[in-house]
């Protein structure tokens, strides 16, 4: 009789147990722990689109500031031969009425 009742009261723990698993606290932890990870995630990509957005942003100034120095460099290029050839025309118009 002792040895049934032994393995009736065992059955009924491993049942209980059995049943305890997916009881609605662990099923409100297992939400909690998935929410959780989730919000990581969507923390994690708001981030890495944060800085894709900081890069961009930075690759288009330095663009922007490359672009400005080469027109002023083209700028004072063009000035200078603009100079330059005036001298030159100068210089060939006064040995031409030197000339005449």
């Amino acid at each position: 009789m002792k040895y049934r009742l032994a393995i009736i009261v065992g059955a009924a723990v491993v049942a209980l147990a059995a049943c305890n698993k997916n009881n609605p606290a662990n099923n409100e932890a297992s939400q909690i722990q998935a929410n959780a990870e989730n919000e990581a995630e969507n923390v994690t990509a708001a981030g890495e689109n944060e800085a894709s957005n900081i890069m961009n942003s930075a690759e288009n100034k330095a663009a922007a500031v490359k672009n400005e120095a080469q027109n002023e460099a083209s700028a004072i290029k063009n000035q200078g031969e603009n100079k330059a050839e005036a001298v030159k025309n100068s210089a060939s118009n006064a040995s031409e009425n030197k000339s005449k």
